[in-house]
């Protein structure tokens, strides 16, 4: 009877336990990608620069929100440091960068990029800042 509680209890629990992959919620995912393409930005862009005390702020409001959605401190490290997943991640910002207009080699494509989600307030735009 006793086995059969504990069997019981565990299967109830299974669908709470699995977390879908890191890579599959969206707010951690398009934070990290803002993350890369506001970075791409500033590092091109000599008329931008960082925000450095909102980057880290938001940086660590995503692993807040990844712990309290259940992923442990070890599985956002192992996410994060994932080689696959940051190519993946460099992909996407890639092509947002160019489905915005950002052509590698032409700086003034990513300071236009730049200036345009600083002027929308996006996220991209919050961890940027005109010199």
């Amino acid at each position: 009877m006793k086995r059969l509680a504990i069997i019981s209890l565990l299967a109830m629990a299974s669908p709470v336990l699995a977390l879908q992959p890191l890579s599959q919620v969206k707010a951690i995912n398009d934070g990290l990608r803002a993350v890369m393409i506001a970075d791409q930005v500033r590092i091109v862009c000599p008329a931008i620069e960082a925000r450095m005390i909102a980057g880290w702020s938001f940086v660590r409001s995503l692993e807040r929100e990844a712990r309290k959605l259940g992923y442990s401190a070890e599985e956002i490290e192992d996410f994060v440091e994932s080689k696959s997943e940051r190519k993946r991640l460099e992909g996407e910002a890639a092509a947002y960068m160019r489905a915005n207009g950002v052509k590698a080699g032409q700086p003034e494509t990513y300071c236009a990029l730049g200036h345009a989600e600083i002027a929308k307030g996006s996220q991209i735009g919050a961890l940027l800042r005109a010199k």
